[in-house]
């Protein structure tokens, strides 16, 4: 049984969202706030598993709440649920120390499953295709919202498309040499040899290497003549 805090003040939303999880076979027990005050208060004395909460609410925002429970729990996960998932909001929450987000509307089905996946992640299992959420050594990749947290540091990157989708192909494809060719044929949509594509390929795959530099058990090496493989120990 999964210990789940709800913070939302919708209060329809949070009927629907209480009432779908608890259906769910194997289930949750959930509590239920309706501000970051409260949630701060529900937090402390029920000690969940998972903190699923909205960003703008009166009294205390989700940003603050999540920041105070911060500052002395990195362990519970927290997953954010908001209409504005552009990059420039989503990196907001993760400075804050927020694990993930999940998009409005939805429903508790679909959180479900991002919270499975969230403990997966957390528990070290692999996750490839049961969610856009990637672990590459310390750093956290978010397919979805195009972002690399680095979980010891909580620095915060945000990826073009392109760097996004190319490092998706390796890290799907992880210590195993992935041809040039099928990188310039899924990210530029070109089938044969075409000069500029491939010398721009390099350009991402430089900037790639660098923004991986800091993580020890992580190497991206070019595979001459061949093309490319992502190392994670």
């Amino acid at each position: 049984m999964i210990k789940l805090l709800l913070v939302e003040d919708d209060e329809a939303l949070v009927y629907m969202i209480k009432s779908g999880l608890e259906d769910i076979v194997g289930g949750y027990e959930v509590e239920t706030a309706i501000n970051g005050m409260d949630g701060l208060k529900i937090w402390e004395e029920y000690n969940p598993d998972v903190i699923v909460s909205d960003v703008d609410m009166p009294v205390m925002n989700g940003i603050q709440m999540v920041k105070q429970i911060r500052e002395t729990d990195g362990d519970t996960l927290i997953l954010f649920t908001s209409a504005l998932t552009a990059p420039k909001n989503v990196k907001v929450g993760f400075e804050a120390g927020v694990n993930n987000y999940i998009k409005k509307p939805f429903v508790a089905e679909e959180l479900d499953a991002h919270i499975k996946s969230m403990i997966k992640l957390k528990n070290g299992s692999k996750i490839r295709n049961e969610s856009t959420f990637y672990k590459i050594g310390e750093d956290a990749f978010d397919v979805e919202h195009s972002v690399l947290r680095n979980e010891k540091t909580n620095k915060i990157i945000t990826l073009t498309t392109r760097e996004n989708k190319i490092l998706q192909i390796l890290i799907e494809n992880k210590n195993n040499v992935v041809r040039r060719e099928a990188i310039l044929s899924r990210c530029w949509g070109i089938e044969g040899k075409d000069y500029f594509a491939s010398r721009s390929l390099d350009v991402f795959i430089t900037k790639l290497r660098k923004l991986l530099f800091t993580n020890s058990n992580v190497e991206l090496k070019n595979i001459r003549g061949v093309g490319f493989i992502l190392r994670v120990q």
